[in-house]
């Protein structure tokens, strides 16, 4: 009975965890792109290039994320993690 109880829930479970994936496909693509920036960047790299101008594209795409919450909550926890990360092992946060 538990198996089955189990199953019951577990499909809901994976549909939606597919779905909101799936919901901002060029959300992908920019924080796959954030997440290899900062892990193939070194720190002399991340720390030159963090007082220059955002380019239009990267503007366009933070007034997306602005606009949209749902889709800056999901673009951050993907990318929050590694950027911490990368920030820490480079002195730029505490």
């Amino acid at each position: 009975m538990s198996k089955n109880l189990w199953r019951f829930a577990a499909v809901p479970a994976v549909f939606f965890a597919g779905v909101s994936l799936a919901q901002f496909p060029v959300l992908d693509m920019v924080a796959n792109k954030v997440i290899e920036k900062y892990q193939n960047s070194s720190c002399e790299q991340l720390w030159a290039q963090k007082g220059q101008p955002k380019s239009p594209r990267e503007q366009e795409m933070i007034q997306m994320l602005r606009n949209d919450p749902a889709m800056r909550s999901e673009f951050i926890n993907r990318v929050a993690a590694p950027m911490a990360n990368k920030m820490f092992e480079c002195g730029m946060i505490p």
